[in-house]
C-alpha cells in the first residue's frame, strides 16, 4: 500500500508540474497600437484565440520603435505590423530575429486625395489648379510616413501648393467644412480611415509611383513563435479581415460606439465567419 501511495504521489506531483506548463502555452502576449486599423485587427485575433481556448494579453504601444523593441526582448510574443511600408525601417533591422506568422489584412493606402466632385485626377494637375485649393494641401502630423511621402510627391512634381503641417483632427475638421461647402480641397489621407466611409473622396493618380501600392498587414512574431506555439499559428493564420470592414468597424466608433463594442458587433454579425475559421484551424 505504501508503494502504491508514493506512487500516486509521484504521480500527483508531476501533474501540477505539468499544469502550469499547459496553462503558460495557452496564454498570448500580444502588442497593439492604437491605431484604427491595428485596433480592429487585434481585437478580432484576441476574440478567435480566446475562442480557441487561449488566455491573450493585450499591450498598446504608442510608436514602431517601442513595439518592435518589445517583441524582440520577448515583453510581447505577436504584433500585427506594416513591414514593407509603414513600420519597413523597424522589420528590416529587426527581421532575422523575427517572423511573419501570417497576413491577415491588404489594401493599406496612403496618398493625396480629392472630394469626387472636384475635378482634377492626377497629381500632374494640380498646378494648374493651384488657385483653387488656395495653393495648399492640408496635411496631418509632421513626422509621419504619409507626410515624408507627400512631401516626396511636392518635390517630384514640382508643386507650387503649400504641404501645411497639422495634426489629422485640424485636417478632418479642414475636410468636413470644404466638403459641407462643396469646396475644392486636397489632403493627405490613408485607407483604412472612416473619413474614406464618411466623405465620397478620390486618390489622385500618381503616374510617378511616389506613393508605394497598397501594402499588407501581417502577424509577425520572434523567431520560432510558429514552430512553439502551432496551434496558435492555425489559429492566428485562420483570420482574414478585409480592409472595407476595418473601416466600417471605425465608422461605428465614431459614429460614438467604443472600439470594444464595434469590435463585438461585427464578430456577432461574422458569426458564420468565425465559425469557418475554426473549422479550417481544426484541419
Amino acid at each position: 500500500m505504501k508503494a502504491i501511495w508514493k506512487t500516486l504521489c509521484a504521480v500527483a506531483m508531476v501533474g501540477m508540474s505539468v499544469m502550469p506548463a499547459q496553462a503558460a502555452d495557452k496564454a498570448i502576449k500580444m502588442g497593439t497600437l492604437a491605431w484604427e486599423d491595428l485596433t480592429p485587427i487585434t481585437g478580432i485575433t484576441k476574440k478567435v484565440l480566446e475562442d480557441a481556448g487561449y488566455t491573450v494579453r493585450v499591450t498598446e504601444f504608442s510608436e514602431w520603435g517601442i513595439a518592435y523593441a518589445a517583441l524582440t526582448k520577448g515583453d510581447i510574443e505577436v504584433l500585427a505590423s506594416q513591414t514593407d511600408y509603414v513600420a519597413q525601417d523597424y522589420w528590416d533591422k529587426n527581421k532575422n530575429r523575427l517572423e511573419k506568422i501570417s497576413p491577415v489584412s491588404h489594401g493599406l493606402y496612403q496618398g493625396i486625395a480629392v472630394p469626387k466632385y472636384v475635378g482634377v485626377d492626377s497629381l500632374d494637375q494640380l498646378n494648374a489648379n493651384a488657385d483653387k485649393f488656395g495653393n495648399k494641401i492640408i496635411g496631418i502630423e509632421p513626422g509621419s510616413g504619409l507626410m515624408r511621402d507627400a512631401s516626396n510627391a511636392v518635390k517630384a512634381y514640382g508643386l507650387k501648393l503649400q504641404l501645411v503641417e497639422g495634426s489629422t483632427s485640424a485636417m478632418t475638421a479642414a475636410l468636413k467644412s470644404a466638403v459641407d461647402r462643396k469646396e475644392p480641397i486636397a489632403v493627405t489621407i490613408w485607407e483604412p480611415s472612416w473619413m474614406a466611409q464618411k466623405f465620397d473622396m478620390k486618390y489622385l493618380a500618381d503616374p510617378k509611383g511616389v506613393f508605394p501600392p497598397p501594402q499588407s498587414y501581417y502577424w509577425i512574431g520572434r523567431k520560432g513563435f510558429s514552430e512553439q506555439n502551432s496551434q496558435a499559428r492555425e489559429v492566428m493564420a485562420s483570420v482574414y479581415v478585409p480592409l472595407a470592414d476595418i473601416t466600417a468597424i471605425n465608422g461605428a466608433v465614431k459614429d460614438g460606439k467604443t472600439m470594444d463594442q464595434a469590435i463585438k458587433e461585427w464578430t456577432e454579425a461574422h458569426a458564420d465567419l468565425i465559425k469557418r475559421w475554426e473549422n479550417i484551424k481544426k484541419y
